[in-house]
């Protein structure tokens, strides 16, 4: 699931996976408040935007200490869009936040939680640890990542060290200061 530099706007295969979402969360809602206490930011912080990623979790096959070849979490590949569907920041590693205003951020995980969503990637607490340009994300201090689905690493095995993996996956980012 690439989407194009020029894409403004979702298309039919991002309302699928928007779609999936409700679906996913209803089946455990006592695990989504869990999930979402555990990544509350501190406390005197205040949202800026709330934005819906599409995207890819992108993993390296690469041997681990027993010398046995698995799937290592490499970086993210997500679009962000706001809730009018235009797209807004771009999202890769570092991990890095890039709006279309020229502002970005990078961060590191301060906490994190099983996704209620079996078979997602968990919700975070991101701390920004940089800042550059002025505008949407210049005054951000954190982000959460909640209401994931997919973008675990592959589900068929890596037999060569060095090849890449691509798990399509949702999520909702909050900026907040």
């Amino acid at each position: 699931m690439r989407l194009s530099r020029h894409s403004k706007k979702f298309d039919f295969r991002h309302w699928i996976i928007a779609a999936a979402v409700p679906f996913a969360l209803v089946q455990s809602p006592n695990a989504s408040a869990d999930a979402a206490s555990a990544v509350d930011a501190p406390s005197g912080t205040h949202e800026i935007k709330t934005l819906t990623a599409t995207g890819v979790q992108v993993y390296a096959c690469e041997y681990d200490a027993a010398h046995q070849l698995g799937w290592k979490f490499k970086s993210p590949l997500a679009s962000l869009y706001d809730d009018r569907g235009q797209l807004t920041v771009h999202h890769f590693a570092g991990p890095t936040w890039r709006a279309g205003d020229g502002s970005a951020i990078k961060a590191k995980v301060a906490a994190q939680a099983p996704s209620p969503t079996p078979g997602a990637i968990p919700w975070l607490l991101l701390s920004v640890t940089a800042h550059s340009g002025t505008g949407l994300l210049s005054k951000v201090q954190y982000v959460r990542r909640i209401d994931t689905v997919g973008g675990t690493a592959p589900s068929t095995p890596c037999v060569k060290e060095h090849d890449k993996g691509e798990s399509p996956y949702f999520a909702r980012y909050v900026f907040l200061e």
